[in-house]
């Protein structure tokens, strides 16, 4: 699943062709692309339709285009967009041929001969349209409001951060991947942040010190940014950015993926492990796990 990196880029672009343009019409070419709306697709279409998009935000791994409010102040909706496993949503020029996978349309009302299209081969994402936080200046979608702030976010506060996982019964890698505590770091990055720290995915995380959680911090952020950098981690081509290009940082990569490659600091194989319907990847020797309690 794309995480902060790649939903990044996809909103680095959106912002770049969509932002600030009127919808002129919104085609729904499959009811589970907008089954979040739960007032259907033709009420999607029709509450979308005439209106004019915002700046698009990122909060972890979901993006929004606040719906402009025709009467000034904070948006009071939002379209959200989740990628899921393989949705991609992308500007193309208009009359060019619909992707095998095309799942919704929206047109504008401009002389710009481009439109925006949500494909989707796993119909795992989706698009909905939803009310917004009460005065909330990026017109946040309420459904998401429990997410937490990303480490890359200026508002991310550090000291709170490690003082919830103090207080947390859990290990460090499901709480890096809880998005209530922290948003945007799945899967690939966890491994990555973690082997960079030297901290076992089963590290108790009531045993990190500040110093140690600091430390985290640094890494789940140069890797992020390091990755942003590069357009993202693609394994495949269902994760491409708004002009259909994959990222590269899995070039990159110091842990996910190389299961019995030499660690890059020791030489130590790279091990994998089953871990909660995943993989994860570290180095026996850098990361040790911790010792058993009685």
């Amino acid at each position: 699943m794309p995480e902060l990196p790649e939903v990044e880029v996809v909103r680095a672009g959106i912002e770049r062709w969509v932002s600030g343009r009127t919808v002129a019409a919104v085609e729904v070419l499959h009811p589970r692309a907008v089954r979040r709306h739960l007032a259907g697709p033709d009420d999607f279409a029709a509450r979308l339709t005439g209106q004019r998009l915002g700046v698009a935000r990122r909060r972890g791994k979901y993006l929004w285009l606040p719906v402009e409010s025709a009467a000034g102040g904070a948006p009071e909706r939002a379209v959200l967009a989740h990628l899921g496993m393989s949705g991609q949503l992308l500007v193309q020029p208009q009359g060019s041929p619909d992707e095998k996978h095309l799942r919704v349309r929206v047109r504008f009302a401009d002389a710009a001969a481009t439109e925006l299209r949500f494909v989707d081969q796993r119909t795992f994402g989706g698009l909905s349209l939803h009310e917004t936080v009460a005065d909330d200046p990026d017109g946040l979608p309420d459904v998401i409001a429990h997410i937490a702030r990303d480490p890359v976010d200026p508002a991310f506060d550090d000291d709170a951060f490690h003082a919830a996982l103090r207080r947390r019964r859990t290990t460090i890698k499901r709480a890096l991947l809880d998005q209530s505590l922290i948003s945007g770091v799945g899967n690939i990055y966890a491994d990555e942040a973690l082997w960079r720290t030297r901290l076992h995915y089963d590290r108790p995380t009531a045993t990190l010190t500040g110093p140690r959680t600091a430390e985290l911090l640094t890494h789940i952020r140069e890797v992020l940014n390091e990755a942003l950098a590069a357009g993202g981690t693609s394994f495949d081509s269902l994760y491409v950015n708004v002009n259909g290009e994959s990222g590269y940082f899995d070039r990159s990569l110091d842990a996910y993926g190389r299961e019995d490659e030499p660690c890059r600091r020791c030489g130590t194989p790279i091990r994998r492990r089953p871990w909660m319907n995943r993989s994860s990847y570290f180095c026996p020797r850098c990361q040790r796990p911790p010792r058993a309690t009685a």
